[in-house]
């Protein structure tokens, strides 16, 4: 170790005169009684005085040595929760379970709306859609960890899953010709709007 640096018998405290990192000159941090002791001085107040207004005197324009901030990222934080949903040893598909099941429930429902199979199926693979957000805003809440389905943070995931989902299910309850659901003032705010 050098004399100057934390740690070391010479300044224990870290304390050193000269140039920082940076290059601006440091201040000593002995005053009082104790900078007139480390002085040599018999400890007088007066000595102590005289010897913290020198170094204050000599470092009058110094600033403290801050780290400097990264100029360029190079990691990001995972997401809360966004650990393996399986042991490590676990085959890819399995550590990633609550993801491909998001996934797979919505497209289901793309397959459902594409085919075309029955005469309501537009509207019911709009809701697996929809029931596909829901479920993944549930294991997004009751699991510690769902691998890649966390995005955000728990809170902001389980609410922008949640919100999304029961907005397209709402949707598809409510879309023309002949809607399952029937809400009066959210037909007069389309009329009003429409019309």
């Amino acid at each position: 170790m050098t004399p100057g640096t934390p740690g070391t018998a010479g300044t224990p405290d870290g304390a050193a005169d000269g140039p920082s990192k940076n290059g601006t000159a440091r201040a000593p941090r002995s005053g009082g009684a104790n900078g007139a002791a480390a002085n040599g001085d018999a400890g007088t107040e007066a000595a102590g005085t005289e010897a913290a207004a020198k170094g204050a005197a000599s470092t009058a324009g110094a600033t403290a040595w801050k780290r400097p901030a990264p100029s360029l990222t190079t990691d990001t934080a995972r997401p809360e929760g966004g650990g393996r949903a399986a042991p490590g040893d676990a085959p890819a598909p399995a550590r990633q379970w609550p993801l491909l099941t998001v996934l797979g429930l919505a497209g289901l429902g793309l397959l459902v709306v594409g085919t075309d199979a029955f005469p309501q199926s537009f509207r019911v693979g709009t809701m697996l859609v929809g029931a596909a957000l829901l479920v993944g805003a549930a294991l997004r809440r009751v699991l510690p960890s769902v691998g890649m389905l966390a995005v955000r943070s728990r809170f902001t995931d389980m609410i922008t899953y949640g919100v999304m989902g029961g907005l397209i299910v709402l949707l598809a309850l409510m879309v023309q010709p002949a809607p399952w659901l029937k809400i009066p003032f959210l037909e007069d705010i389309l009329h009003l709007t429409v019309t």
